[in-house]
């Protein structure tokens, strides 16, 4: 099932989707905004995990921030995400970021190149147990070949039977008085010698 699949709006229970984002920030491109299509009836969520300086930065501190998003109210100040600089801290790992789109990430200075990287999640709507169940069945259904009639497999297990008989009536070629002992306790061993005074 793919992102854009049209979904129920009734279902109650939803899976999450990940999938892995990434954006670059350099001089020539110094903002990205991630965003989803409004079509997209699910919730959205994008979930940072690091950002780094690529091997070609410059040695100079790279400041990205997040801008916020206008919502008719008063202009936000933007939120500085990270300060970089390759001789100092060439990454860090943000634990906890998860913000909800459209998010913009702004290079406020230096000439990059940044990397941003994270997971976008996405709350898909879940199969009910009954339409997972049909569906499992069409599958076996599908994989499994031909079992044989219960006739044919009675018949197969009476073959074996009767053979089985046969070798347990066939004349031992042994004598009885060759007999092996029967079962029983301490069959087939030998008495020990009693021990001397």
């Amino acid at each position: 099932m793919s992102l854009t699949d049209s979904i129920d709006i009734d279902s109650k229970s939803e899976k999450p989707v990940s999938l892995i984002w990434g954006c670059e920030l350099s001089s020539e491109k110094d903002s990205y905004t991630f965003q989803v299509p409004d079509e997209w009836q699910y919730e959205q969520q994008l979930a940072l995990r690091t950002i780094c300086l690529g091997e070609k930065a410059k040695d100079e501190f790279h400041v990205v921030e997040i801008v916020p998003a206008e919502d008719g109210e008063a202009p936000r100040a933007p939120i500085p995400l990270a300060t970089l600089k390759p001789s100092v801290l060439p990454m860090a790992t943000l634990v906890g970021v998860e913000l909800m789109p459209p998010v913009t990430f702004h290079l406020r200075a230096g000439s990059g190149p940044v990397y941003i990287s994270g997971q976008h999640i996405s709350l898909m709507p879940n199969l009910s147990w009954e339409e997972e169940e049909e569906v499992e069945e069409e599958e076996s259904a599908e994989e499994s070949p031909e079992k044989p009639p219960k006739a044919q497999a009675a018949k197969k297990g009476n073959v074996a039977k009767k053979r089985r008989l046969e070798k347990e009536e066939e004349p031992n070629s042994i004598s009885s008085e060759d007999a092996l002992p029967g079962k029983g306790r301490g069959a087939g061993r030998g008495k020990k010698p009693a021990a001397k005074k």
